[in-house]
């Protein structure tokens, strides 16, 4: 099955989305309400604010199914990010930076920006969170 990748763009920058595999922390709708509107369709508008707050909203994804890119090929804008930690209210742990992750068999995926780690033990798609949380109502 392919990827859905969809793109919403202003003069400056592209958001690049993939719905599969957001997990619905609804962290872009809480900051950015004007642009973010799961009942719209198109459900991002873009244009509804800056281009430098599009970046630190993006930056926050906890699951990584939005990023962007600068529409100028010029501008090769690259940010190291520093590994953080933080743990989300009744939600996953996120892992921010660049990650190796090993599974049981010892395949190694590299991880890129944000990566949310499941802490409810419900997601199917362990060790990386798939939203379950909100479904069995996890607190803590």
């Amino acid at each position: 099955m392919d990827e859905i990748i969809k793109e919403y763009s202003n003069d400056e920058l592209t958001i690049v989305w993939k719905p599969g595999k957001c997990i619905h922390s609804g962290i872009c709708v809480k900051l950015l309400p004007e642009v973010y509107n799961p009942k719209d369709k198109p459900w991002i508008r873009i244009k509804n604010t800056d281009t430098q707050q599009l970046k630190d909203q993006i930056a926050k994804c906890p699951s990584g199914a939005l990023s962007y890119y600068m529409n100028d090929q010029n501008n090769k804008e690259s940010k190291s990010l520093d590994t953080r930690v933080e743990v989300l209210p009744n939600g996953p742990l996120l892992i921010y930076g660049t990650l190796k992750v090993q599974d049981k068999e010892g395949n190694i995926e590299v991880k890129n920006k944000t990566t949310a780690f499941c802490r409810c033990g419900a997601s199917n798609n362990k060790p990386y969170c798939d939203g379950s949380h909100l479904k069995v109502n996890f607190k803590d």
